[in-house]
């Protein structure tokens, strides 16, 4: 009888109870539906969603702690603001400590927060490791279930992409054996984020690559190459190419591992992230020797470049372009095999049709590394318009503006442009490529010393050019450029010029800015390819010396003629003088 009350008042208690507990699950449960929307993240945070859910991280039933989790993290990966406040209400050492002693669902939200966190800044990801989470994630590493150790990989990941100082400790904390291992487990997702990590882990230096290839990594990771898997590829591809980018040694290493041909292959895949990546990869052992140049060309890894750049647009290009330049730039025979696999066309499209300045800037640089070596070389590019265009780009380039990046850009631009033009202008000796560009009015000073010095190094050896070479003006032209620099504005051409070369020669105020100069050296060579009548008779003024002539001619003519209009008649002898002439006959007769 006496029991009956008792049992009763024991179920109102834990009615009581259980209403709690269903309410801060339910609470929860809707704070983590609420936070998966960003509409409602603002309204959460001035709410004071952290200091709420804070306890409940410790809440002694698992449901409620895995919610709570989830939610925090959620509301950290938004933006930093919230992820700083994670921080601020010192939520991550309860998170650390709780890590290591709840299940798996647990670990996963946990190792969620603690991503969400790191991913936003290198302060925050310092948080997240003077909380001592790298220990209790290494340890998630380790776990038989495949979700917690995706969740921490990925981590770990995000940890060690900011920094040397951070992918170190992420080192020191030994996740890149376990990192290796997870590369090797069935599941697609982990063995992605796992590739992924490794790749964050060995960007950044050396000495964090040759860690990543101490665990044996290369072996294992570059058979992926050739995985179904379009997502694992890419990662695999990025993981490569952060190791090979260091030194020789570590490229060599990763050319141990067997890449070729798939990484060949992977220029082809459907996926465009996977292409960009394998372009990458090449890119990146291509710059180191020519050995290993060699090797990719050996491998048909030119070929395989060279349609890559004429099937993608964009900062996708840009892998392959700079492959195209190191390879070119070693030896003439790397060059030529650049030439054979007919690189020149889309590099020298890509110089026009591509917007971006840093784009046309890597296709300036690698066709002057094409070009720079023989005058076969640069009769190549000669053929494709190559000179026009980089003179087009570089007369044309916007004018800098206030931004300091544009400013940077547009120098970047000009500078590889004018390089380029130099390096192959120097190799150039085919009179029909160098004519277009010995234009003194539109062809800008630095470069048309180049081109008439071209002009000075062929005309004496050539009898067919120098007649080539007045028929076609050129020698007119040279005359016209002898005197702007000699400062005068020469016929057509802006005074401006005429400043702006004599400020350059240091002739400034001088009688003849050509003196001393190497302009006036190469101009001097080929006025004396020519007799001196034809120098004078294409040089500037000579016109107006022949009109002056013709008219004091003229004038000559019309005095002579007018002196000879009225002739004088003889005069009469006087009877004087005939009386003397007849006494003079008479003694004579």
């Amino acid at each position: 009888m006496t029991s009956s009350p008792s049992a009763a008042n024991t179920r109102a208690v834990f009615a009581v109870f259980e209403k709690y507990q269903k309410e801060r699950l339910m609470f929860v449960q809707t704070v983590a539906d609420l936070a998966s929307r960003e509409t409602n993240i603002e309204a959460l945070q001035g709410a004071g969603v952290m200091s709420l859910l804070r306890p409940l991280l410790l809440d002694n039933v698992p449901a409620i702690q895995q919610a709570a989790a989830l939610a925090l993290g959620r509301l950290a990966n938004y933006n930093e603001e919230m992820a700083q406040s994670v921080v601020d209400s010192d939520i991550l050492p309860q998170l650390v400590y709780s890590l290591s002693e709840q299940n798996r669902f647990y670990k996963k939200a946990a190792a969620f927060v603690l991503r969400a966190v790191a991913k936003h800044s290198p302060d925050l990801a310092q948080s997240v490791v003077d909380s001592g989470a790298l220990t209790a994630l290494i340890s998630c590493l380790e776990e038989f279930d495949p979700g917690v150790k995706e969740s921490a990989a990925w981590a770990l990941g995000y940890i060690a992409r900011h920094s040397g100082e951070l992918a170190q400790a992420v080192v020191d904390a030994g996740a890149i054996p376990l990192l290796v291992l997870c590369v090797q487990e069935p599941e697609l997702s982990l063995r992605r984020i796992a590739a992924s990590a490794l790749s964050d882990t060995a960007k950044h230096s050396p000495e964090l690559a040759q860690c990543v290839v101490d665990a044996n990594t290369v072996p294992i990771v570059a058979p992926l190459l050739a995985n179904p898997d379009a997502k694992l590829r890419r990662q695999v591809c990025s993981a490569l190419a952060q190791i090979a980018k260091h030194t020789v040694d570590l490229a060599e290493t990763v050319v141990d591992g067997e890449i070729f041909p798939s990484a060949l292959d992977c220029l082809k895949d459907v996926d465009g992230y996977v292409k960009k990546n394998a372009a990458t990869l090449v890119c990146e052992i291509a710059k180191h020797t020519p050995e290993l140049a060699q090797l990719i060309v050996n491998s048909g890894g030119i070929a395989a470049v060279v349609d890559y750049v004429n099937e993608t647009r964009g900062n996708a290009r840009l892998p392959g372009i700079m492959t195209l330049g190191y390879v070119a730039a070693f030896s003439e025979t790397l060059a030529l095999a650049v030439i054979v696999a007919k690189g020149v066309p889309p590099l020298t499209q890509a110089l026009v049709i591509e917007g971006d300045e840093h784009i046309k800037a890597a296709c300036a640089w690698s066709l002057g590394q094409i070009g720079r070596h023989s005058p076969d070389h640069a009769k190549t590019l000669a053929d494709h318009a190559v000179l026009s265009k980089l003179l087009r780009i570089l007369t044309t380039t916007s004018s800098p503006s206030d931004d300091a990046s544009s400013t940077t850009a547009g120098a970047d631009l000009k500078t590889k442009t004018k390089r380029a033009l130099k390096c192959i202008l120097e190799k150039t000796l085919a009179i029909e490529a160098l004519d277009p560009l010995l234009q003194p009015q539109t062809t800008p000073a630095n470069i048309l010393k180049y081109v008439v010095g071209q002009f000075a190094k062929i005309l004496p050896h050539d009898v067919g050019a120098r007649r080539a070479f007045v028929i076609n003006g050129g020698l007119q032209r040279v005359q016209e450029i002898a005197g702007i620099y000699a400062g005068g504005t020469g016929v057509g051409v802006p005074g401006t010029l005429a400043q702006q070369v004599a400020m350059k020669e240091g002739a400034a105020g001088s009688g003849n800015g050509l003196a001393g100069t190497k302009m006036g050296e190469y101009i001097r060579a080929i006025n004396q390819c020519y007799p001196e009548e034809i120098v004078r008779y294409y040089s500037p003024g000579y016109s107006t010396t022949l009109l002056e002539k013709i008219d004091e001619y003229s004038k000559q003519q019309d005095h002579a003629a007018t002196a000879n209009a009225q002739p004088q008649l003889p005069k009469l002898p006087s009877t004087d003088q005939l009386q003397t002439t007849t006494q003079a006959q008479g003694i004579t007769a």
